[in-house]
């Protein structure tokens, strides 16, 4: 593996890692929704981190709705977009 698809495996790494802090954070929000403070702050950054790669994809895959349950289809595509890219990465 080169320098460059080391950096790019890294930086597609960290991003896996913010986008399943913003799931644990939001599901955080869901059970507690008065937990304010530090998590809510954490929950800001992590959105505000992911949220340009995942607005765009959310216009083109609006959410579903089941019942009274709503599932983000746009988070789950980038996530496995973002894992498919990191295998494929590996093999610059």
């Amino acid at each position: 593996m080169s320098a460059l698809g080391a950096l790019l495996g890294f930086v597609l790494l960290l991003f896996l890692i913010v986008l399943i802090a913003r799931a644990v954070l939001d599901w955080a929000g869901v059970v507690s929704p008065g937990a304010g403070g530090g998590v809510g702050r954490a929950r800001d950054v992590s959105h505000r981190i992911t949220e340009p790669v995942i607005g765009p994809v959310r216009r083109v895959l609006k959410p579903v709705r089941i019942g009274a349950v709503q599932l983000d289809l746009a988070f789950t595509a980038v996530f496995i977009a973002t894992l498919i890219l990191r295998s494929l990465v590996s093999y610059l």
